[in-house]
């Protein structure tokens, strides 16, 4: 039986309804797993919803996730609870990411540097530390070279300085296409994304375990639509950020600590890690062994370790004292860092 114009007609008018009912589910799954976030707090700047939670008193501490994540990586991990026996700590959802809104500007790691500064002026903070992971790390790195004098000191963890060519960064912009992209992302791509989870944990874990609370509570938030359009534009615009800044580090003149997982199975962090402390003068560097990606998640007290190492290089750094001259390639230990917290402790 030849397949006729009515034929077509129907075919395109069941695909046209099975795409809306699969964008209706997914749009229904968003907001279930953005209801179960509503707390923290919620600020209107630069046109955009910004959402941070908060909470300890003391030095003020910026916990900036990675591409992909949430403010509440730092929750699950347990490095937002111990830090906050310390210090003053605002994790913060990124533009795009969790409950915070992205408009369609560029949103470059500078940018949201400036964004998260505004921010923090905004209440009242004039000087803290600054705790990025992976994509997370740029924007660290861009507040140490934009807001230099507000910035006590950076720990950067699995960050990507040195991009080499990268398909996959290029093939992860076709989701951000306009029109065909969109569609995707609401229909297809969130299924696809959530089939998919447990072979995406792997590959950012391992060797190290899957940690359980991420890979279970992160999947709804990370699979909605307007967080999947966030994540394929800084999954592209990762080659760019980084060559933007002529793989050159040197200007970079705050207390500095650097953390990598030597198993990383996105790229090889350690090797990156190793040559940007060889850029940083005066910079900590601990390469953590059986650790992939996710370094804070598998190792939270080896990162916890060196934010204070970083934070007392800053209060020597305040002290009256005559000047000396740090070395340049130092090597940090903070413990057993394959250990995490303790339920009690978290």
């Amino acid at each position: 039986m030849a397949f006729d114009r009515e034929d077509a007609k129907l075919a395109a008018g069941l695909l046209v309804a099975a795409l809306a009912a699969l964008a209706g589910y997914n749009a229904v799954r968003a907001r279930r797993a953005i209801a179960a976030r509503a707390y923290g707090r919620v600020m209107e700047i630069g046109g955009l919803r910004l959402h941070f939670i908060e909470a300890g008193s003391g030095m003020p501490l910026l916990l900036l996730h990675g591409n992909g994540s949430m403010a509440e990586d730092f929750k699950w991990s347990g490095i937002f609870d111990e830090a906050a026996k310390t210090y003053r700590v605002l994790a913060f959802d990124r533009p795009g990411f969790g409950r915070s809104s992205r408009s369609r500007r560029r949103w470059s790691a500078g940018d949201q540097a400036d964004l998260i500064h505004a921010a923090v002026n905004r209440l009242g903070i004039e000087k803290y530390l600054v705790l990025g992971h992976s994509w997370g790390a740029w924007i660290a790195l861009e507040l140490a070279r934009r807001h230099s004098p507000s910035v006590a000191g950076i720990v950067l963890v699995s960050g990507y300085y040195y991009p080499p060519p990268r398909l996959d960064l290029a093939l992860a912009a076709l989701p951000a296409l306009p029109v065909i992209g969109t569609v995707f992302r609401h229909t297809l791509l969130p299924l696809l994304v959530r089939h998919a989870w447990p072979w995406a944990m792997g590959k950012i874990f391992q060797p190290a375990a899957i940690a359980g609370d991420f890979a279970a509570l992160a999947k709804d938030v990370a699979s909605r639509p307007s967080q999947l359009r966030a994540v394929c534009f800084e999954s592209a615009s990762m080659l760019g950020a980084a060559l933007s800044r002529k793989a050159s580090y040197r200007d970079i003149a705050v207390p500095t600590g650097i953390l990598a997982g030597a198993g990383d199975r996105l790229f090889d962090a350690e090797r990156d890690a190793r040559r940007l402390h060889a850029e940083i003068c005066g910079s900590l560097l601990e390469v953590i062994p059986d650790t992939g990606h996710m370094v804070h998640q598998s190792a939270p007290q080896a990162v916890v370790g060196m934010l204070h190492a970083i934070a007392g290089r800053h209060a020597m750094s305040e002290r009256p004292r005559r000047r000396r001259l740090e070395p340049c390639a130092e090597e940090f230990e903070a413990g057993p860092a394959s250990q995490r917290f303790q339920a009690g402790d978290k």
